[in-house]
């Protein structure tokens, strides 16, 4: 018996879009072709603003999808101290009038009053209920969930805690990140109370992401058995498959890392250190083949088992969650 519950929640409202979906935006993999597939699928695509070394190529990308598809265009930003790109990114999101900005890794407040006033919504990464009322004190538009099962950055809670809890306490629409693959988990973040979620790891195992073809395969052949949380990446817990690299080299800071990163002088510059390096380690082993090979992804790659192109993972995902 099909599913009588419609796709159209708020989020669909919020975005437009016929499925509430949004394509998680993935460091160094969500690229122009991936969103444009993902808009024209009914879905929404958003992309990390630092997926381009210059703000002229970061421009280039999101017209391309404006002219190419229908659909709301998102924009991931960075918004600490680490990202040093972040004042011209945003200006070029209010030049280019995206239609709406997820913020990460720091306070919204100056995102929200540089974009609010030019009709840009603004979505938050949450991973509490205390950061959730700040940020929606601060006048965003939704909340994006951040559970223990989403791929990059993690939350510490499941997500049948964690939404709960965040849709009582807030009064904005509450989206969930992290842990679906299939319909069937679709369904059970709308019934959390969930307006929609934000998917990203299965997507990287699609024809049209820019990776290499073995992080492609890696996304088929490894499982969420297979997610570990790496310090060495960002300064934060991160997500990686645990590759016999990973496994060879450790996923904590040495100890002089640890003990840096507690000087108050000194931690700044140590996280910002560590971004660089970490960064530099995704990029090698994301775009060529290596054994340095640190691929970063979250535990919904249990349910991919093969490489296919964006639209048939949005549609098989769409007739799962209508028949389950």
């Amino acid at each position: 018996m099909k599913n009588t519950q419609t796709k159209m929640t708020s989020l669909t409202d919020l975005l437009n879009i016929k499925y509430p979906i949004i394509m998680a935006p993935m460091f160094l993999v969500t690229n122009a072709e991936m969103m444009i597939e993902a808009n024209n699928s009914g879905i929404s695509g958003c992309v990390p603003a630092l997926n381009y070394r210059t703000d002229e190529l970061f421009r280039e990308a999101i017209q391309s999808v404006r002219a190419q598809s229908n659909g709301s265009i998102g924009v991931n930003l960075i918004v600490n101290k680490s990202n040093i790109k972040f004042k011209k990114q945003i200006k070029s999101c209010v030049d280019l009038k995206v239609d709406y900005i997820i913020t990460s890794l720091g306070s919204p407040e100056e995102t929200i009053k540089l974009c609010k006033p030019h009709g840009i919504k603004i979505f938050c990464d949450v991973v509490d209920v205390k950061y959730a009322r700040k940020v929606e004190d601060l006048g965003c538009d939704a909340i994006i969930a951040v559970n223990k099962e989403a791929g990059g950055h993690c939350g510490p809670k499941q997500a049948n805690k964690l939404i709960p809890e965040l849709v009582a306490a807030c009064n904005i629409p509450v989206i969930s990140a992290g842990g679906v693959s299939n319909g069937m988990q679709m369904k059970e973040m709308l019934d959390l109370g969930a307006c929609g979620i934000s998917m990203g790891s299965p997507f990287i195992a699609t024809t049209e992401a820019g990776v290499s073809k073995e992080y492609k395969q890696a996304i088929v052949d490894y499982g969420a058995k297979d997610i570990v949380l790496s310090e060495k990446l960002s300064g934060s817990p991160c997500t990686v498959i645990n590759t016999p690299y990973v496994q060879k080299t450790g996923t904590k800071r040495n100890f002089l890392e640890t003990y840096l990163s507690k000087n108050k002088k000194l931690k700044k510059f140590i996280k910002m250190l560590t971004f660089y390096k970490g960064t530099k380690a995704l990029e090698k082993a994301a775009f060529s083949t290596t054994y340095d090979t640190v691929w970063c992804a979250g535990p919904s790659i249990e349910g991919v088992k093969s490489i296919r192109p964006v639209k048939q993972v949005v549609s098989e995902l769409i007739e799962q969650f209508e028949n389950a």
